[in-house]
């Protein structure tokens, strides 16, 4: 019966761990200045990991946990009502995605040269995937597949998807930052250079996508990885079970990641298969640890600021980044220049505050951080949840 009613409610340690990637997203997505990245904030180069590299996995684990709590609901049975919440929700996602990107390349026509109609029929560069449509994929390819396949054998789902991957990254170059890189190849076939992200790494610039088709499989993958995970909490019996089951997972995967890493290097860009094993298994035991400062010993005061977040997490993320575009593309004049509203704040009052563009860079973006949390905590006051 505890664990029943236990699961009615949300999961406050799971709105903290959502909270704190939102927070952490919208953080290293916004320096003072690309040049002056603060070392922490940066992600790796090529293969590698730093702390930013953990951000945006850690969500997709989180979203895992959060569509096996939601598909509970509908007895993980497919039905009408199962399959249409999960399109339209996957719909959605990828559509602001897409708006997003068409924001910003509408900003800067409109403010630059271009008539009006010319800025809103801007398609010709924009980039068709990204970290929105990522999520989008992934919870609908994954969510279907939760349903079809029987939950025994979804870990063993996962490791054939793993390996199927690594073969594509072993025989098509996948490790090689080049135009011979499988990825990149189906992405410029599919997509074009026009719709891509493009990446410098050892000086050499090429249109590469982080987010790309191919790798959108092990994402899909990581994402069951926390579906799993979900299902080790809610049949749990209590609150030291269920951290004793994540924490045991979490360790096995981040061993089992790094071990792989002599082989599969952990790759972010291309989500290597050392990659996912590595950030499911430090999400699961970072959930693990919260669990228990929050839920076991009680100590809660701390996170309310993340709470906000967490409650409005991808309603949190769009406000953010269409924050960023404004700040961005608006121009201000000041002392004879022009600046947009984001340089004018980082060589005006953070520079001549700090003295040091490395540390203006990093106030800026927590000051951003905290403009946005200020919008999170009036929805989170007023309890205003805006489903995405």
């Amino acid at each position: 019966m505890e664990n029943n009613t236990r699961h009615n409610k949300r999961l406050l340690s799971l709105d903290i761990l959502r909270g704190i990637t939102i927070a952490g997203m919208i953080l290293v997505n916004n320096p003072g200045s690309w040049g002056d990245i603060y070392a922490p904030l940066r992600h790796a180069e090529w293969n590698g990991l730093t702390p930013t590299d953990l951000v945006f996995p850690f969500f997709m684990f989180i979203m895992g946990i959060s569509t096996y709590l939601s598909l509970r609901k509908y007895d993980f049975a497919l039905s009408w009502r199962s399959f249409a919440k999960i399109l339209r929700r996957s719909l959605v996602i990828f559509a602001i995605g897409l708006g997003i990107a068409w924001f910003g390349l509408f900003l800067r026509g409109v403010l630059s040269d271009k008539t009006f109609l010319d800025a809103v029929a801007n398609f010709d560069h924009i980039r068709i995937l990204g970290v929105m449509p990522r999520l989008a994929l992934s919870y609908g390819i994954g969510a279907v597949m939760a349903i079809l396949i029987p939950h025994k054998a979804l870990p063993w789902t996962v490791a054939a998807m793993l390996v199927v991957y690594s073969v594509m990254l072993l025989l098509g170059n996948g490790f090689d930052f080049s135009d011979g890189n499988i990825i990149s190849v189906v992405d410029r076939k599919i997509l074009g250079e026009s719709h891509m992200y493009s990446d410098t790494v050892g000086g050499i610039r090429l249109h590469f996508d982080p987010e790309g088709i191919l790798s959108t499989l092990p994402s899909v993958a990581h994402m069951l990885i926390g579906f799993v995970c979900g299902a080790l909490i809610v049949s749990a019996n209590d609150d030291r079970e269920r951290i004793l089951r994540l924490f045991i997972v979490g360790t096995v995967l981040t061993f089992a990641g790094f071990l792989l890493d002599f082989g599969l290097p952990v790759n972010k860009k291309i989500w290597s298969p050392s990659f996912v094993l590595v950030t499911c298994g430090l999400a699961s035991s970072f959930l693990a640890l919260l669990m228990w400062i929050i839920d076991v010993m009680g100590y809660r005061s701390w996170c309310r600021f993340f709470e906000a977040f967490g409650v409005n997490p991808l309603a949190m993320y769009t406000i953010g980044a269409v924050l960023s575009i404004i700040i961005g593309a608006v121009q201000i004049p000041y002392h004879g220049a022009v600046y947009s509203i984001k340089n004018l704040v980082y060589q005006a009052v953070m520079m001549p505050l700090c003295g040091d563009a490395t540390l203006a860079s990093l106030l800026f973006a927590i000051s951003f951080v905290l403009l946005n949390w200020s919008i999170a905590y009036i929805l989170y006051k007023k309890h205003i949840y805006i489903k995405i």
